[in-house]
């Protein structure tokens, strides 16, 4: 089972699907180390760039050479970059940093149709904007494309109606993996699952039934990344 983790931003709540869990990695830090790490990360998402010193020192009531000490601290763990510019913070994650302010573009289709390209003109209905920190760490910016879901076949995913998920463009899936499948010209969200004889495309809701294929019957067009909702 793909597990995720939840941000709720304002009017924007993202489900990430396949992430490391946050404990890990923030791992050698004090408490209050941790705290300033989480506020930097939650900032980013919610203002679209990174805090500054003061806006540090603001939030914990400190001072901002106490602030700025902290930072260092950070740096020298190897949690955070930054330059003597303003709002200069860069998160680093794993090998690969990310700057806070960094967004992506991503088409959102409206069809898909087999023997046609995924990311065709006549198949993009919009662009939005995603912060990448948004996205799993293993997930780079290309490839990615966004589907509107329809019904509630999934919801035990926590993917409901008119929910629009964000896939990684690919043609093969592991076990257990949330795809969207291409099946008689029309694209379904599913759980893969696959035998020697058949596969397996597992709904997550009691009300409706697996479907199962010939191997040969179905194009997966992606694996799902992430989810978002807007009320």
């Amino acid at each position: 089972m793909a597990n995720f983790y939840q941000y709720k931003l304002s009017r924007l709540l993202f489900l990430t699907f396949g992430q490391q869990q946050r404990k890990d990695i923030m791992k050698g830090l004090t408490d209050k180390q941790r705290n300033i790490l989480e506020y930097i990360e939650e900032f980013s998402r919610i203002e679209n760039m990174a805090p500054t010193v003061y806006e540090v020192a603001e939030r914990f009531n400190i001072k901002s050479a106490t602030a700025f000490a902290h930072l260092r601290a950070l740096q020298r763990k190897g949690y955070v970059d930054r330059t003597s510019k303003a709002r200069s913070l860069t998160l680093m994650r794993g090998t690969s940093p990310k700057h806070l302010s960094m967004t992506l573009s991503i088409p959102i289709l409206g069809r898909i149709s087999a023997g046609q390209p995924l990311l065709a003109e006549e198949h993009v209905e919009e662009i939005i904007q995603i912060d990448t920190n948004l996205l799993p760490n293993t997930t780079s910016g290309q490839g990615l494309f966004g589907l509107r879901v329809s019904g509630e076949s999934m919801i035990d995913k926590g993917i409901m109606d008119r929910d629009i998920i964000i896939a990684r463009q690919q043609s093969t899936a592991l076990p257990g993996d949330i795809v969207v499948a291409l099946v008689d010209d029309e694209a379904t969200v599913k759980s893969f699952y696959a035998s020697a004889t058949h596969i397996e495309l597992r709904p997550a809701n009691p009300a409706f039934d697996s479907q199962y294929y010939p191997l040969d019957a179905i194009l997966i067009q992606g694996v799902v990344a992430a989810m978002f909702r807007t009320y």
